[in-house]
């Protein structure tokens, strides 16, 4: 099967019903946002460097386990804090 033989299209209500059931990942708890024309004018793709090294850092106990508490991508989510921070401190 293809990927575009697994597309599917939902409304905004939906989403909002089955994130209210539970049935998406989203946490029903999530706070909506409205994206208005602003957000897509400052908004820019930022693609990451090419190549990840697999390192293997020593984190606090807690830290980690906060981090996984927020579910899929904390990794991701951690790369991109450190990238944050290395950025802010290049300039």
């Amino acid at each position: 099967m293809k990927a575009s033989d697994d597309t599917r299209r939902y409304s905004p209500e939906t989403f909002k019903a089955e994130r209210a059931r539970g049935k998406t990942r989203t946490r029903a708890d999530a706070p909506a946002r409205s994206v208005d024309d602003d957000f897509w004018r400052d908004t820019r793709v930022v693609m990451p460097p090419p190549g990840r090294a697999s390192v293997h850092p020593r984190l606090d106990a807690d830290v980690l386990t906060w981090s996984r508490e927020q579910g899929r991508g904390h990794l991701s989510r951690m790369n991109a804090v450190l990238r944050s921070f290395m950025e802010a401190h290049r300039r």
